[in-house]
């Protein structure tokens, strides 16, 4: 078999800027079931390459694109949310992934909507990754606030997201603080969205989510019952999180896991920052549950959490005298 292989110079793929390519196989004979050996291979090679994965895809125009290279999926139990609520999410999906003729029997659009609200750094959009990989998943993810988003192109995207992909809406309240009827600051309309998530042109067999930091700001129309039909608070780090955060960087250390929560006691903690700490200490259990003390005593002060943070890790980082 001769091999021939080239390179455009003059077009590259846009998401990887890389050249496009065309590969040319020769071989005598009228037999063609060896090129289809070939592509057979070459096909099942790139599942098994993509089967661990994770693909982002943006809205380019009116069609979904690969956002760089797939991404390793990241396990549920990475993500440390408060008691129940992974679970919940979780088996919600499983049900409805598997009850669309049950939808269908009953007339009953088949697409499912969450929303995760709560303040910055405590997992939201870090969970969504993770229940995409756990159900296998792709995810699209839409900026409501991109000026080049109109209307029909908001309804286009999602009446035509990719198979096997469920839609992320990060920070929806930055869209949409409150519903005007002259409000044109954003290409999409508040009417437009309503009309995209649940209208008579709204896609079906899609998994939606929502984000936001402020739930308050959301117009009550937009989290009505059928376009958002499951709700969670991820808030703040509770006893029960701050113990299997802990445990998951120093397994097996159940005494330190305990010291580590009576120090911390009632200080409200995001897991992004609870994240740094024990990267601080990520060498010794011992240490990062006797330190914990001066983490809580320092947060009872006026000082930012981050900053607090910053200042611990400049202090660690000092060599000893």
């Amino acid at each position: 078999v001769m091999v021939d292989r080239v390179r455009e110079q003059q077009t590259v793929d846009l998401q990887t800027g890389q050249p496009w390519e065309a590969v040319k196989l020769t071989a005598f004979g009228r037999d063609r079931s060896l090129f289809q050996f070939f592509l057979d291979e070459a096909h099942a090679l790139s599942l098994e390459k993509q089967e661990a994965t994770t693909t982002i895809y943006t809205n380019w125009g009116t069609e979904w694109r690969p956002f760089g290279s797939p991404r390793r999926r990241r396990p549920l139990h990475s993500v440390v949310l408060d008691d129940g609520i992974a679970e919940h999410i979780s088996e919600d999906i499983a049900e409805f992934v598997g009850s669309a003729q049950w939808y269908i029997d009953r007339g009953i659009p088949y697409r499912r909507g969450y929303l995760l609200h709560g303040v910055p750094g405590c997992g939201k959009s870090s969970f969504v990754a993770a229940i995409a990989g756990e159900i296998g998943y792709d995810i699209c993810v839409l900026n409501l606030s991109d000026a080049g988003l109109t209307d029909d192109r908001l309804s286009h995207a999602l009446s035509a997201v990719p198979p096997q992909a469920l839609v992320l809406l990060e920070d929806v309240d930055a869209a949409f603080v409150q519903r005007e009827a002259n409000d044109r600051r954003v290409g999409v309309t508040f009417s437009g969205l309503l009309n995209a998530l649940d209208g008579v042109a709204a896609g079906e067999e899609r998994i939606l989510f929502m984000t936001t930091n402020h739930l308050e700001r959301l117009d009550p129309a937009l989290i009505r019952p059928g376009r958002v039909d499951v709700m969670h608070n991820i808030g703040p780090s509770t006893p029960s999180q701050l113990r299997r955060m802990f445990l998951k960087f120093f397994p097996a250390e159940e005494e330190h896991a305990e010291r580590f929560v009576t120090n911390i006691g009632t200080s409200e903690l995001s897991m992004a920052l609870l994240q740094s700490y024990f990267m601080l200490y990520r060498d010794s259990a011992e240490q990062a549950s006797a330190a914990s003390a001066e983490l809580a005593a320092r947060l009872q002060g006026t000082k930012p959490a981050q900053q607090v943070m910053s200042e611990l890790a400049m202090e660690f980082s000092k060599p000893s005298t």
